[in-house]
């Protein structure tokens, strides 16, 4: 304790005794024209520079300056003495007075205007405020006017220890990654002092660390913070809580001191491989799963975080490798198994497979410690479904001859229950599939049947839907497509393949080929079609035609002489008989009309009725079908213009028979009997213009008897 106190003594004394020490040194001498002292000191070196100023003011007038100093933070119980202002021209009459004016003048800083003494009469703080600058002057006590003009001076708070160091930025936080090698810079610091850096050691710093040892070392001057232990593991300790302390006065004892915390974490590095959690898993799936439905998770745990704990997952052995895959979920860092193929219980009721887990980032740092993956065995049990029918094929395609019998069965369908449990199977037709109900389906053994004739002609397929239902669950079923391919027989004849009419020239000469025909048969033989043509026995001998078969499966009709005459004879009818290779083969016979024509020399035919004249030489058909279509229009426009003007006279005529009645009964004219009566033409009244515009004279006279005002 006495040593304490020691201490403290002398820190305290240390400042005083320097400022006294160097206060004479801060003498100094101004130019030599002015005749003021100022000084500074204790009370009895005052008086002894009073009287060396003395001395000096004989020879020559002039201020003399002294650095004048104040300690800072210094209470007592009377006013700190600063200095002394003093001027030679004062007798000691006490006739001059000082005025002091500037920084803090009257407020901080008081002057005794007789003497010049100056005292602080405020505790100062160099922190808040160096220095001051001030104005001395020197006047006269009666009248007030200066003696010499006014000059500055500066008072320096000199500074004392009195701030302790602060760490402005702090709590401070850093990372640096885990495993790092010994003297890794994990961060610095910075603390500041209040004190003047200048004067003494007040600002001068030491750092130290007061926790956090032996993991964190702290250069003393410059506050980097090292790692102080090598491979340091984040997955044993993640975060460090460090205490670092800044020391003023270089570190020594009485020094003052300030502290900060600094909080260091472990940023991770994969240096941990994945690890299952268990070795073997067990899973359990329905056969009838929908495919890449997930069976079911696994996981390999990694210390690491981030990235690294990444793993991606491969199936790489087992008998399952084409039935299942595994995916990463990124999100949950595990691996989904998941269907790729159906499973069938009464095939293979359970699979073994062998994942694996691997880091997916690797660290080149630590892949000497072995591989960065990780096996595990997963058992899957296949578990028994109840599953609908299976066909003995997807897909049925039948023949059926298009004459085939009703009734007659075309085909058959079968499916079975592939439980263990087997249950019958009933079958029908999905009649969406069959809306004329042209096939029935035997509901036991999967027949089909003909229920309707067929017909290729009308239709070559049809496409059906067949449905298997479970008997013990109704709500089993299946349906495969049948796709009926209707066969053609040999069921229509052949015949001309349009309506064909022939021409032939008057003047044409001998094997002329009049008209070419070809045939069509609406069935379809496998060979193609190949048509035989001939006349009929009849007329086989004919004396005007001939027919010749054609290789692209036409017949060409020539005639056998030149000299035809449509005046004798306008219009030959050639029946022939067209026969198709069918088995049996069908026959029909067309006639072909053939018309004798007057031609042109170079065979254009111009007229082909009798009554016809001859058409101009270059008046083709189509012009004549123009002038026909012509007059028929105007033919048209006539009777229109007629009929309408009849309908606009009918309001005129009387049609009541009775009206017509009373007006020949009204008018007493007397007539001629019989002759008169049989004279009268009621269609006549009723239609004045007559049939054709012509009215017999006596009608006509009749009528005019009729007066203008009859109704």
């Amino acid at each position: 304790m006495p040593e304490r106190l020691t201490e403290t003594l002398m820190d305290l004394w240390t400042p005083l005794i320097i400022l006294w020490i160097t206060l004479p040194s801060c003498v100094y001498t101004a130019p030599m024209n002015q005749a003021h002292v100022l000084t500074t000191g204790s009370p009895l070196e005052l008086s002894r520079q009073s009287e060396d100023m003395r001395i000096l003011s004989r020879s020559k007038r002039g201020w003399v300056w002294n650095q004048m100093f104040v300690l800072e933070e210094f209470s007592g119980p009377e006013p700190i003495l600063v200095g002394r202002l003093h001027t030679d021209l004062d007798p000691g009459s006490k006739k001059i007075k000082y005025i002091l004016s500037g920084d803090g003048a009257g407020t901080i800083f008081q002057i005794n205007d007789i003497t010049g003494d100056i005292h602080a009469i405020k505790r100062l703080d160099r922190e808040e405020k160096a220095e001051y600058t001030l104005t001395a002057q020197a006047v006269d006590f009666e009248t007030n006017k200066p003696l010499e003009p006014p000059s500055e001076f500066i008072i320096k708070v000199q500074d004392i220890n009195d701030n302790a160091p602060e760490f402005l930025n702090g709590p401070y936080h850093a990372t640096v990654p885990e495993m790092s090698i010994l003297g890794t810079s994990v961060t610095n610091v910075t603390a500041t002092d209040a004190d003047d850096p200048v004067y003494g050691n007040s600002a001068k710093l030491v750092y130290s660390i007061l926790e956090g040892q032996p993991y964190f070392s702290i250069e003393p001057e410059t506050a980097i913070i090292k790692t102080a232990l090598p491979n340091m593991d984040r997955e044993a300790k993640e975060e460090y809580l460090v205490v670092i302390q800044a020391k003023d006065m270089g570190g020594h004892s009485g020094g003052l001191s300030g502290t900060t915390t600094l909080t260091v974490t472990l940023t991770d590095v994969n240096d941990n491989p994945p690890k299952f959690a268990q070795s073997l898993y067990h899973f359990s799936v329905p056969e009838d799963v929908v495919l890449g439905t997930a069976i079911g998770r696994v996981k390999a745990n990694d210390q690491d975080i981030g990235e690294n704990a990444q793993s991606s997952y491969d199936i790489i052995d087992g008998d399952g490798t084409a039935l299942f895959e595994i995916t990463s979920d990124a999100q949950a860092q595990d691996g989904v198994i998941r269907l790729r193929k159906p499973l069938d219980f009464e095939t293979k009721k359970s699979y073994t497979l062998k994942v694996e887990a691997a880091n997916i980032h690797i660290d080149p740092r630590f892949s000497s410690r072995g591989p960065f993956k990780d096996t595990a065995t997963v058992k899957i049990v296949v578990e028994d479904a109840d599953e609908p029918p299976v066909f003995s094929s997807p897909t049925y395609l039948l023949e059926v001859h298009e004459n085939a019998a009703l009734n007659s069965v075309i085909g058959q369908v079968t499916a079975r229950d592939p439980d263990i449990t087997s249950s019958p199977i009933r079958f029908s037709i999905d009649r969406h599939t069959d809306l004329e109900r042209q096939f029935n389906i035997n509901a036991d053994d999967g027949k089909i049947t003909l229920a309707t004739p067929l017909d290729r002609e009308l239709s070559v397929w049809h496409n059906i839907t067949i449905i298997a239902t479970e008997i013990r669950n109704h709500s089993q079923i299946s349906r495969v497509p049948v796709a009926i391919k209707v066969l053609d027989v040999n069921d229509n004849a052949p015949e001309f393949a349009s309506e064909y009419e022939a021409f032939l020239c008057e003047n044409g000469k001998p094997g002329q080929v009049i008209q070419t025909v070809s045939a069509m048969d609406k069935d379809d033989p496998k060979n193609g079609h190949f048509f035989l043509y001939s006349l009929l026995p009849e007329m086989v001998n004919n004396p005007n035609f001939t027919i010749k078969k054609n290789e692209d499966n036409s017949l060409s009709i020539l005639a056998k002489h030149n000299g035809f005459n449509r005046q004798k004879q306008e219009v030959y009818l050639l029946p022939i008989v067209i026969s198709d290779s069918g088995n049996p083969p069908l026959s029909s016979t067309s006639t072909l009309t053939i018309r004798v024509c007057g031609c042109s020399n170079d065979g254009v035919v111009q007229s082909c009725n009798v009554e016809a004249y001859v058409l101009p030489i270059g008046l083709s058909m189509g012009a004549l079908i123009a002038i026909l279509a012509c007059i028929i229009l105007l033919l048209v426009i006539v009777v229109l213009f007629v009929t309408l003007r009849r309908h606009k006279n009918e309001p005129l005529i009387i049609k009541d028979d009775e009206d017509v009645r009373e007006n020949i009964i009204r008018y007493d004219d007397e007539g001629g009997g019989e002759e008169d009566t049989e004279a009268f033409d009621i269609a006549t009244l009723q239609n004045p213009d007559g049939i054709n515009g012509f009215l017999p004279h006596y009608q006509r006279g009749f009528l005019r008897g009729i007066p203008e005002n009859a109704a």
